[in-house]
């Protein structure tokens, strides 16, 4: 029988459903993809028993009330509610969950927020002399309220050592497949994503606001599947010409077709792609630049700066040094 992998969701009234169910769904499908073994046993917890209204009007069914919770967490997750004002939306600090959150921590062995949820683990002074995100139109609140926190408001997520925040709304499907891939490896991350048809799974140093493979899926399902290919291949040959070969399509028409359902000349969505995986390689391990370059297909030192400069008009060194995890 796989071990067990106790996740405990917080909800409470005005709650951001997205951020409850969105982390709810990832870890469902790993179960799913990994016939069981990753061991999600995802539980909702809140103020009290029954019913929570959340923003969108939808109500939720807590599994718990916060003071039956017993025995230890393996992750935490908690969403954020918003208050709206003439100045623009403001996280809400709920006290009762607050209160919850410094008790229950010290047993917890990982904590994640989504969205301003960030700003319940800051008031819990949980994230007290860290760097934690939030959702950008609420950064600045949060930098105001809580100078003892480093407020990037730039990246999907940020890690800093059991603590994981992550920016807004969608963002939380992000974090929820960067806690799968720390569990169990990158390979179930990547199941899970595509089954969620997540274009690509997006690292924490990515920006909220650039995301250079954030087009839609093509509507032919030939392309879309040249797509999955290209993504887990990039180390082989993907020139026009050996692609249209996999299509047996000839060179000009595929040009024409892959444009058309892409957006892009198959040399730049390819070099983006190479660019995409670099990224990750760069934030999340130690590989010298020669081997990062190898592994993503574009061979040499000089061509992943080139690639590096086109795509996000920075180098690769000077991109690792500001988006490398921070563990």
């Amino acid at each position: 029988m796989p071990s067990s992998h106790r996740v405990i969701i917080a909800v409470f009234p005005d709650v951001d459903l997205l951020d409850v169910t969105g982390p709810a769904e990832v870890f469902a499908l790993a179960n799913q993809e990994s016939d069981g073994q990753a061991g999600y046993d995802v539980r909702l917890a809140g103020p009290g028993s029954g019913p929570v209204t959340t923003s969108a009007g939808v109500r939720l069914l807590t599994d718990l009330a916060f003071d039956d919770l017993d025995g230890p967490i393996d992750t935490l997750i908690v969403p954020g509610a918003v208050d709206l004002s003439p100045a623009g939306p403001l996280a809400r600090i709920d006290d009762e969950v607050v209160t919850w959150l410094r008790r229950i921590a010290p047993r917890t062995g990982r904590l994640a927020s989504v969205c301003v949820g960030a700003h319940l683990l800051a008031a819990a002074g949980l994230l007290d002399g860290r760097t934690a995100t939030t959702h950008w139109s609420t950064a600045d609140q949060l930098a105001a309220e809580h100078p003892e926190i480093t407020v990037d408001p730039d990246p999907i997520f940020v890690r800093s050592g059991r603590v994981w925040t992550g920016a807004g709304i969608s963002a939380c499907l992000d974090l929820s497949l960067a806690l799968v891939a720390e569990d169990h490896g990158e390979d179930l991350a990547l199941a899970v994503a595509r089954q969620l048809v997540v274009y690509l799974r997006r690292q924490g140093g990515q920006s909220q606001f650039s995301v250079p493979l954030s087009r839609p899926a093509p509507a032919r399902r030939d392309i879309d599947e040249l797509r999955l290919y290209i993504g887990e291949h990039l180390d082989a040959d993907l020139s026009t010409a050996a692609l249209a070969g996999r299509m047996c399509l000839s060179e000009r028409h595929f040009t024409r077709v892959f444009r058309q359902e892409m957006g892009a000349t198959v040399a730049v969505y390819v070099e983006a792609a190479r660019v995409e995986a670099a990224r990750r390689l760069l934030e999340t391990t130690d590989h010298p630049l020669l081997q990062i370059a190898r592994t993503v297909g574009l061979g040499s030192v000089e061509t992943l700066h080139r690639a590096f400069h086109r795509q996000l008009a920075t180098g690769p060194g000077a991109y690792r040094r500001r988006f490398r995890t921070t563990v």
